[in-house]
């Protein structure tokens, strides 16, 4: 590949260091933990109050997640880092994955939300990190 190709593939930033790969993956499994147990202030503590993505803001994340506990009585996420890097301060989450819930009432597994190598944005904000957005 030519160099000039490779240069404007790279991933930007740098490579997250080990310290800051566990202290992210800590607080996703935390996060993750705080969702399965359908537990919507608990999954939004690990949320900036700048949050955005889109017109949607941390509000419209939280009713989002009280619908989906309103319509599972209980819900899974499978998430894989693939890649951390830093950028501006910020780290750039790329993660494989899948939400799936049981349907109220019904019983049935269905997949809610699947994605591939996407990458979501964390700050650290008071003494933790918090999910700010969607990458660009």
């Amino acid at each position: 590949m030519p160099a000039a190709v490779r240069a404007q593939s790279a991933e930007p930033g740098t490579a997250a260091p080990e310290p800051v790969t566990r202290e992210l993956q800590q607080a996703l499994a935390a996060a993750t933990e705080r969702f399965q147990a359908l537990d919507a202030a608990g999954v939004l503590g690990h949320v900036s109050e700048q949050y955005r993505n889109g017109p949607f803001s941390k509000a419209a994340l939280r009713e989002h997640l009280l619908a989906m506990f309103t319509l599972y009585d209980s819900v899974r996420a499978r998430i894989r880092v693939d890649e951390i890097r830093l950028v501006d301060g910020a780290a750039w989450v790329y993660s494989t994955g899948e939400i799936s819930g049981r349907l109220r009432g019904i019983g049935m597994w269905t997949s809610a939300l699947t994605w591939d190598r996407e990458p979501d944005v964390a700050r650290r904000e008071s003494g933790g990190w918090r999910l700010i957005g969607p990458g660009p």
